[in-house]
């Protein structure tokens, strides 16, 4: 079994990443974090980028690997991965919203939560 957690650099991002460490800490799993770049990000950046995860996550001790992933749909990188590891979890960063913004949940994170394989924890900032 194992956890994926969508990563993206934010705030939203970190905290998804912290809980997914902690989960897998405590189960013993690996991780697999899944980065969806975009379109015309820089070789530079991912390549800092990957280097900046597998340090947060090495320095935490557990089995890891960082996927990066360019220019598709995040929910489909996210989802092609959870399928592939057989995940026993996904762990997504949801970001405050208005309250006319509630009654939408993002695109990615609603595809995501229907479509998973597996439960899906979310987590906001400041609450893990």
């Amino acid at each position: 079994m194992s956890i994926v957690v969508g990563f993206l650099a934010t705030i939203e991002g970190r905290a998804a990443l912290d809980e997914a460490i902690a989960q897998a800490r405590q189960h013993g799993d690996p991780l697999f974090v899944v980065v969806s770049l975009r379109a015309g990000a820089t070789p530079e950046l991912e390549a800092e980028t990957v280097a900046a995860l597998a340090s947060t996550v090495g320095l935490a001790g557990i089995e890891h690997e960082v996927r990066v992933l360019r220019g598709g749909d995040v929910a489909d990188d996210i989802l092609g991965v959870a399928e592939e590891v057989e995940a026993r979890l996904v762990v997504l960063g949801l970001r405050r919203r208005s309250r006319v913004g509630k009654l939408i949940l993002g695109a990615n994170a609603q595809r995501v939560l229907f479509d998973a394989p597996c439960p899906v924890l979310t987590v906001k900032p400041g609450a893990t």
